[in-house]
């Protein structure tokens, strides 16, 4: 009998002591009819909680005095008199005007000086042999177990004289040490090739990072600018801390003042018109007018979120 034929004969016997019967894994299961019956009525019911609530604001900004009497002063479900007169009040050169434009104004300058911060940070993390990198990026993980304290912070924004400044808003959060270690992480997974020949090409650092590697990062730079400007929108206690005239207000604490603090809207903090609007439908204005703006940039970056995080975190 020759190899090939032993060989042969040995595989049929594997065969035939192999289970037939041997499940498949739970991945590659059939979908169970009532199983998805289940996950459609809980992922169904998770929407409407998530969007009754978001409803019931956006309806009751748009009430008018009438509706707001005949639901006894509260929350509105159907507004049945449609009126714009908060949003017209808010957005026609008052305060709330000002501190959206002032959130836009630090959102899109915190993040781009973030991003490029931390990029330029991790980059240099992320290769073997730079000067210094091993020490540093042990202080960036200490970062990460250990923020230091609010007088300390406090102390040297008010030394390097910041105090009432935008820029104590961007400065002390700039980068972020968990961000930059995912970033970094991201970058030593791209290929040494191509590193390799760029340097044979004498191509420097800042032409691999800004040429090569940028470019071939636009899920993690997506996904770590979307924290980045998630968290410059909604801070407010870097406001509440170092903003010390109402005029430089972000919208975050302008919400936190007027909605969350329930005080009193006047006619100081609203455009001038013959009559102010009800106090409730101003209030739910100003939580839409905080919340849509970040709302909107999500579907843009949905497609690199759940790669940019997942490339970015299985390497540590």
């Amino acid at each position: 009998m020759t190899t090939i034929d032993s060989a042969a004969t040995i595989g049929q016997d594997v065969a035939r002591r192999r289970p037939r019967n041997r499940k498949r894994p739970v991945w590659m299961e059939r979908p169970n009819p009532v199983a998805q019956v289940v996950k459609f009525i809980a992922l169904l019911v998770s929407v409407v909680l998530v969007i009754i609530p978001f409803w019931t604001v956006l309806a009751t900004s748009f009430a008018d005095q009438q509706t707001i009497n005949e639901s006894g002063g509260g929350m509105v479900l159907w507004p049945t008199g449609f009126s714009t007169a908060a949003y017209q009040a808010l957005l026609g050169g008052g305060m709330v005007t000002r501190a959206l434009a002032i959130s836009v104004l630090v959102t899109v300058v915190g993040t781009l000086l973030s991003l490029i911060t931390t990029a330029g940070l991790a980059y240099w993390l992320s290769r073997p042999r730079a000067f210094l990198a091993k020490p540093v990026l042990l202080l960036v993980l200490g970062a990460v177990l250990f923020s230091p304290g609010l007088i300390p912070t406090y102390l040297v924004v008010k030394q390097l004289g910041l105090l009432n400044s935008y820029l104590s808003l961007i400065l002390p959060v700039m980068v972020n040490a968990f961000n930059v270690i995912v970033m970094r992480a991201f970058f030593q997974q791209l290929p040494t090739e191509l590193f390799e020949s760029a340097a044979i090409d004498g191509a420097s650092s800042a032409t691999v990072l800004v040429r090569i590697v940028l470019p071939l990062s636009k899920a993690v730079l997506a996904v770590i600018g979307l924290f980045y400007a998630v968290a410059y929108w909604n801070a407010f206690f870097n406001a509440l801390l170092y903003i010390q005239t109402a005029d430089k207000w972000p919208m975050a604490l302008v919400l936190r003042t007027y909605v969350v603090n329930q005080a009193a809207i006047g006619g100081d903090q609203v455009a001038q018109a013959e009559a102010i609007p009800p106090q409730l439908p101003l209030q739910m204005a100003i939580l839409v007018l905080a919340t849509v703006p970040i709302l909107i940039v999500y579907p843009f970056l949905q497609k690199h979120f759940a790669k940019g995080v997942m490339i970015g975190a299985v390497k540590g």
